[in-house]
């Protein structure tokens, strides 16, 4: 006591308190975050540290550089791994979560990547079936909004009023970018998700998913004109798709619509009808079968949404001897608008064609000619590509034919993953709006995966007519005979038929390999027959093309 400072129990003085005033004149020990640091006697008095020094957490008592710093490291944090600022910054809970969300949509990544190495077409089927597109628009849309809300919380942690002006701007300018690329970015793909899941859910339809047959995929490609000049629509362009399982290696196989006397399988109802083919004059062409069934024959096909396009099919599969597993129907009046949201096609032209031309079905007069495709590389718009694909005026139907085989091996050649990100929504729109198929939603893995590889290899070519059979074939058509050299054609059409055909002497003829050829590099083995036709002068200049 005496006067003392301090307290005595038993001649024994408290211990002062930490930062409290020492009888000599120094401080008492003080803690700053649980460690101990002893002052030097003398130095004088000093404000008590806590937590909210450390600068990370608080910026209060930082130095301005310190501050900067903080505020760029949180917005890198941010970006690179969401929620690692929250983590450090003092919002814990918040941090945590986001963190977790983060780690399963990276491992979601990984499993994507590994599925794509491994097994293509189950990933495909993923990202197409309409329960799982459902989960991924919707999860797009949540880390979408949750990413914008870590922003913002990034931007309450960084205390922007504690910037200089200059910092201040920059940090709030980064961002709003930063929100408008992530939030805004996986906003965008969930709305892709949502136009490619209603363009599926429209197009394609229900069942279970097909197989190959003896190793090919097999689709009917049809080009449907309804003209004011005929009754009903007529599938004026008809071709077969065969496609390698293994290789992707594919042969257009083009089916004249004047083909006369075409069978049709046993199990076709259409057989009883016409059991020894599709012949009641010269009315009965193959492009006639679509009116015909839609007329007269619709109740042999209940169950089918259009009857006309599947009698088609059965007519494809009596004329070639393959299984065809489904069809597409392109509406020729909509065509326009999906090769330009193709972005147009480049064709190399062998001849002037017209665009116009015909007799007026009313006046009897000839229709004008309203301008011309120019020989050379064009690159054509929608209406111009239609008009190339449809001309008739100075043109067998088989110059029209080759024509429209460039016109698909140009289409094909567009559709590459830069044209397919970059126009996805218009071509999903043109798509809805012009493409019929019976090809169940179940199969786009698989075909998607084939046309992946087919992107390998040049688009092979072959005719149920010029340049490979004279132009009587179609009128008196040997189906056997042209059924057994499709078959030596499509040997060759897979990895081992095309390495034993380059080994050996065979010669190969086809639209590439014969004068004014109409293909992209496409060459087709010549049948060892003597309907063949061994050069493509039955082809006038009006249907010599190519893709260059």
């Amino acid at each position: 006591m005496n006067g003392s400072s301090s307290s005595e129990v038993g001649g024994t003085p408290y211990p002062p308190t930490a930062g409290a005033p020492h009888p000599d004149g120094g401080y008492a020990e003080e803690t700053f975050h649980g460690a101990s640091a002893t002052r030097d006697p003398g130095s004088g008095p000093r404000k008590k540290r806590s937590n909210v020094a450390d600068s990370l957490i608080n910026p209060k008592f930082a130095a301005p550089a310190d501050r900067t710093k903080r505020a760029w490291w949180l917005l890198g944090a941010t970006a690179l791994v969401p929620g690692s600022a929250q983590l450090v910054a003092g919002r814990r809970p918040l941090g945590r979560l986001a963190l977790r969300v983060t780690v399963t949509v990276w491992a979601l990544i990984l499993f994507a990547a590994l599925l794509w190495l491994v097994w293509k077409t189950a990933l495909i089927w993923l990202l197409t079936n309409s329960v799982t597109s459902w989960i991924l628009m919707f999860g797009l849309l949540g880390l979408a909004l949750g990413w914008v809300f870590l922003w913002f919380d990034t931007l309450r942690l960084i205390r922007p009023g504690l910037l200089s002006d200059k910092v201040r701007r920059a940090v709030v300018i980064v961002t709003v970018l930063a929100m408008l690329i992530t939030g805004g970015g996986l906003g965008y793909a969930a709305h892709l998700v949502s136009v490619a899941r209603g363009a599926v859910s429209n197009i394609f339809g229900g069942g279970l998913p097909f197989a190959p047959d003896d190793g090919r995929y097999n689709i009917l490609l049809m080009g449907g004109d309804a003209g004011d000049d005929r009754e009903g629509r007529r599938p004026d362009s008809m071709t077969v798709l065969s496609v390698d399982a293994d290789s992707g290696r594919t042969v257009t196989v083009s089916l004249p619509r004047n083909l006369q006397n075409v069978p049709f399988p046993q199990d076709s109802p259409l057989h009883d009808v016409y059991p020894s083919g599709f012949s009641c004059g010269d009315e009965c062409i193959m492009n006639a079968i679509y009116t015909d069934v839609m007329q007269n024959h619709q109740n042999l096909y209940p169950d089918v949404a259009d009857p006309g396009a599947e009698a088609t099919k059965d007519a494809a599969e009596g004329v070639t001897g393959l299984e065809i597993h489904g069809y597409v129907l392109i509406d020729m009046d909509g065509f326009e608008s999906l090769v330009d949201a193709l972005g147009g096609i480049t064709l190399d032209v062998g001849g002037r064609v017209p665009m116009g031309g015909g007799t007026n079905m009313d006046t009897g007069l000839p229709n004008p000619i309203l301008g011309w495709i120019e020989p050379g590389v064009q690159h054509m718009d929608g209406h111009h590509a239609l008009w190339y694909a449809r001309s008739r005026e100075g043109a067998t139907d088989y110059d029209r034919q080759a024509r429209q085989r460039c016109v698909q091996a140009a289409m094909l050649k567009q559709l590459n993953p830069v044209n397919v990100a970059t126009k996805f929504e218009d071509l999903a729109n043109s798509g809805e709006e012009i493409i019929e198929t019976d090809i169940p939603q179940s199969s786009i893995g698989s075909l998607v995966n084939v046309a992946m590889k087919a992107k390998n290899h040049d688009l092979e070519s072959y005719a149920v007519g010029p340049p490979f059979y004279d132009q009587s074939f179609p009128t008196y058509p040997d189906f056997e005979l042209f059924q057994s050299d499709l078959q030596g054609v499509l040997e060759r059409a897979t990895d081992d038929g095309a390495e034993a055909a380059a080994s050996s002497n065979v010669p190969a003829r086809g639209v590439a390999g014969a004068p004014g050829g109409v293909g992209v590099g496409m060459s087709v083995p010549a049948p060892a027959s003597p309907a063949m036709v061994t050069t493509a002068e039955e082809l006038s200049p009006n249907g010599t093309c190519s893709v260059p």
